[in-house]
């Protein structure tokens, strides 16, 4: 049962609710009363909700009305319960998903890969999340290189700036990720070098549209050009920027093509739990044909239990997502995508301008919808250290030290959050000053990294953290 009092009897940050609400070791004798479960979890969303409702956090949470996440938890209420892969029971699954599917890729110029061969047609599968559809991305590489090209070692190059869901598939699937550092002062991958590390094991190469550090897009119709030269597969992970860039170029900004009327381009990834406004849990992963697709799914035909086959990389899923998400793209349609992300436009370019106007601090590249930004003047981890006082939660970046503020749609019910910001940041920059030459409360982390021995006890520190935080 909740405690009755209001103070906090923990001052860990990370676990605000020791002490203050009872901790199970095991399953209780007698189950609780429903009311006070209600109640005690109810306590818990509001106080964490009021973080990021005041528009001050990056990223994370991508719609803010309260209407739009009630319509899509009762659409998840119907088919809670549904196990996706079970499309004999109900094949609501199989239709909904096949039209999420067909949606991203109309929505992604699918219809583009006919004009280079008329037997091509974008298909994919639904996925729990980016990594999930970056890592089936990375396993279909292998097994297509290993199947038709007889390459056992394979390779695929990717810049530095990639996400780390690459890696996590090299790691999982026995494959060589080869980074390629970006260039400077662009901070995008340079094709030049991406072509030079090509060799006989390498199986595909990747770019971002747009990467998470800085929000921008790689020269992609450049890679596109490199893949095709050396019949290599060609991934763009659009999972932050696929569900917002088509709308941001609609609405008339210089937006690089970066999806599949690029020739080269054999299969992209883009979330719909972020600017899809979908719940969280769902992502999409497109392929130029079921040719490559095949190699995504999985089956044991003579297994005890009976044959069994998934489609992407988990078994059981929950019918919910899937119809939440179907729900979210047909309920907002164009219209609805295009007036968000008109409105998410309007408070970053807001918050760009303003960022422009403070000397000592620099935009990186050309950023849309996310803008990073680092210093040569001031130590821009001091600058957190007082934009954490004043409620915002930057995303801190590395080697180098930067920034960024990912622009979603809290931003946009809060009145003049970007002049706050910024007049914040003027502060924080002052702030900076009066501190230098001394360590700033974020280098502490941040300052081990880009070494082998840093990223040694940068490691240890994390996964001892992860620890932790499973400890009851």
């Amino acid at each position: 049962m909740a405690d009755q009092t209001s103070e906090k009897q923990s001052v860990d940050p990370n676990k605000p609710y020791k002490g203050r609400f009872k901790s199970y070791h095991r399953i209780p004798e007698k189950g609780r009363d429903k009311k006070d479960i209600l109640n005690e979890l109810s306590i818990m969303a509001e106080e964490e909700n009021m973080k990021w409702k005041t528009g001050q956090v990056s990223g994370t949470f991508y719609h803010a009305e309260d209407e739009h996440r009630r319509f899509l938890n009762e659409i998840f209420s119907f088919f809670s319960h549904v196990n996706t892969i079970q499309f004999d029971l109900c094949p609501s699954m199989f239709k909904m998903e096949s039209e999420i599917i067909s949606m991203t890729a109309n929505m992604l110029h699918g219809d583009a890969v006919k004009k280079q061969n008329p037997e091509d047609e974008v298909c994919g599968t639904v996925t729990s999340g980016g990594s999930e559809s970056i890592m089936m991305a990375m396993k279909v590489y292998r097994d297509w290189a290993r199947a038709e090209k007889k390459i056992s070692n394979p390779e695929i190059i990717m810049p530095d700036t990639a996400h780390p869901a690459f890696d996590k598939a090299g790691k999982y699937f026995g494959i060589k990720m080869v980074h390629i550092p970006v260039s400077l002062p662009d901070f995008r991958v340079d094709p030049r070098a991406v072509e030079q590390a090509i060799n006989k094991n390498t199986v595909a190469i990747a770019g971002s549209a747009g990467n998470y550090p800085y929000g921008l897009i790689d020269p992609l119709q450049d890679l596109s050009d490199i893949a095709l030269r050396h019949k290599i597969g060609f991934h763009v992970d659009g999972c932050l920027g696929g569900f917002i860039l088509p709308w941001i170029e609609k609405l008339g900004y210089d937006i690089p093509v970066f999806d599949f009327r690029l020739p080269g381009l054999t299969s992209i990834s883009a979330d719909t739990h972020k600017y899809g406004f979908a719940l969280k849990g769902t992502s999409v992963v497109l392929y130029r044909n079921n040719k490559l697709r095949r190699y995504q799914y999985f089956n044991v035909p003579d297994w005890p239990g009976g044959m069994y086959a998934s489609p992407t990389g988990a078994g059981s899923r929950s019918g919910g997502l899937t119809a939440a998400t179907w729900s979210a793209l047909v309920y907002l349609g164009e219209e609805g995508y295009l007036q968000g992300a008109k409105a998410i436009m309007n408070v970053a370019d807001q918050i760009k301008k303003g960022i422009q106007d403070i000397p000592e601090l620099k935009l990186i590249g050309e950023p849309t919808f996310v803008i990073s930004f680092r210093s040569e003047e001031v130590d821009i981890y001091h600058v957190n250290d007082y934009m954490k006082t004043k409620g915002w939660r930057f995303n801190c970046l590395q080697l180098p030290p930067a920034m960024h503020f990912c622009v979603t749609m809290p931003q946009i019910f809060v009145p003049d959050v970007a002049k706050r910001m910024i007049s914040d940041l003027k502060e924080g920059v002052s702030y900076a000053k009066s501190k230098a030459g001394t360590v700033a409360k974020t280098t502490a982390l941040y300052g081990l990294a880009g070494t082998m021995e840093g990223n040694e006890q940068v490691t240890e520190l994390i996964f001892g953290f992860f620890d932790y935080l499973y400890a009851v």
